[in-house]
């Protein structure tokens, strides 16, 4: 048991050893301590003894970790715990019975407001929430969270078989949330009961628009912008009386909307990247868009010919390039989303199944298309890591096609048969047959 004078230069020197616990009591403090674990993580703690005599029971609260405390916030906070021992409390039993008594819904709460709010991104936080309102707190909000098992975690996993995607998303949000509250007291730290749950296989959807597909989407944005989109009623239900006439049953689509819709195929930008982006950020001159923070972080956007043109042609409405409803107000927020239009557009234009992340993906096979390769395309959609883009891959099919044409009309050739530049052969037996 080590004694040292504990400043921040001794938490940063002791490292655990033999894969054992490490202690190293304060010799300014008696009882106030800091604890190495095997993993190498760190955290002051408390130790006072419950009661009076040499025979009282020994007790240790852990104080806070070294990454949320400074020695010496840690060493005021062991004094008051050691005082509030020496008055005949015990420090170690209350925290005990209030982590005890903390529901699930609580647990998530605090979560929330201490971390994912304070340290992750908007749609982060956002993806976060809805994860926590319509699966775990339905679940197993009421349940005290030092009392949930695998086998529960396992039961919400299973309920949601059929939305594989949304199943594995649920388990990361519970997992990242126990080890946050292990870190903070809330729970025993290493308490996880999300730990050997085995997550559901996921296949990463691909969907890339064809030639077709893309005239038929061009008709549709120019259909909304002119004479609107029609629309169906159901005729079965009680307010169908009330719907305008067939004529006036037509969705308009605004410049903005449509030019949301253009720069996510044209750039291959992500939604948010668009619907968040400001006049500030666009530089005309260069041709880039410089966003400040995207989800791979800083980003710069190089823009094409067309892209430049619809910028440069639509209107400036406040701050935001897509105007939303609050545009040019004191609290302007940029516009939340474009599902409802994109449903209109989708369904007008055949594109069952297609979401609008689909457009970055066709953005890039239209590179791989043209044989710009996979660096290439990474750059252009703002790719941190290459196996990212490694996804598109498939997609590389100009040198595979060189490599077959020159293996095929060389086996050709030697056959005494006619190759042709498209691989194409023609077999003698064919041409006897014809004749």
């Amino acid at each position: 048991m080590a004694r040292a004078k504990i400043t921040k230069r001794t938490v940063d020197s002791i490292d655990a050893t033999d894969g054992k616990r490490v202690y190293v009591f304060d010799t300014d403090l008696s009882g106030f301590g800091l604890m190495v674990t095997p993993n190498g993580s760190k955290s002051y703690f408390a130790e006072y003894r419950h009661g009076s005599g040499r025979g009282a029971p020994t007790r240790r609260v852990t104080i806070g970790t070294v990454s949320k405390l400074t020695p010496d916030e840690a060493r005021n906070l062991a004094k008051q715990t050691i005082a509030d021992a020496t008055k005949g409390q015990d420090p170690a039993s209350r925290k005990r019975e209030q982590r005890e008594s903390l529901s699930v819904r609580a647990l998530a709460e605090t979560f929330m407001k201490k971390h994912v709010n304070a340290k992750r991104k908007a749609n982060t936080s956002a993806l976060y929430q809805h994860v926590i309102d319509t699966i775990i707190v339905p679940h197993i909000g009421t349940k005290r969270a030092t009392t949930v098992t695998k086998g529960e975690i396992a039961r919400m996993h299973l309920d949601l078989s059929e939305r594989p995607f949304l199943a594995n998303r649920a388990l990361a949000v519970v997992g990242s949330m126990y080890s946050w509250a292990g870190k903070h007291g809330f729970v025993e730290e290493g308490f996880n009961p999300v730990v050997r749950v085995e997550k559901y296989a996921e296949r990463k959807r691909e969907r890339f628009l064809t030639t077709a597909e893309l005239e038929k989407l061009g008709a549709t944005l120019r259909e909304g912008e002119t004479t609107g989109i029609p629309w169906q009623i159901d005729t079965t239900k009680p307010t169908a009386k009330h719907a305008p006439r067939e004529e006036n049953r037509r969705i308009t689509l605004g410049p903005h909307v449509a030019a949301a819709f253009r720069l996510l195929l044209l750039t291959g930008a992500r939604l948010r990247e668009i619907l968040h982006l400001e006049w500030a950020h666009v530089d005309l001159e260069r041709g880039i868009l410089l966003l400040p923070d995207s989800k791979t972080g800083k980003k710069t956007i190089v823009l094409n010919g067309p892209a430049m043109l619809l910028l440069s042609e639509l209107p400036r409405i406040g701050k935001y390039v897509i105007a939303s409803e609050s545009a040019g107000q004191k609290e302007e927020k940029p516009r939340a989303d474009l599902k409802r239009p994109w449903a209109a557009v989708s369904k007008r234009a055949g594109l069952d199944g297609v979401r609008i992340h689909d457009l970055r993906h066709t953005h890039a096979s239209f590179g791989i298309g043209a044989s710009f390769g996979l660096p290439i395309i990474g750059k252009l959609l703002g790719h941190t890591q290459m196996r990212t883009t490694e996804r598109y891959a498939h997609l590389q099919t100009d040198p595979l096609r060189r490599a077959s044409n020159a293996i095929g009309n060389a086996l050709a050739t030697a056959m005494g048969e006619k190759a042709s530049e498209d691989n194409i052969l023609e077999i003698n037996a064919v041409k006897r047959k014809a004749q």
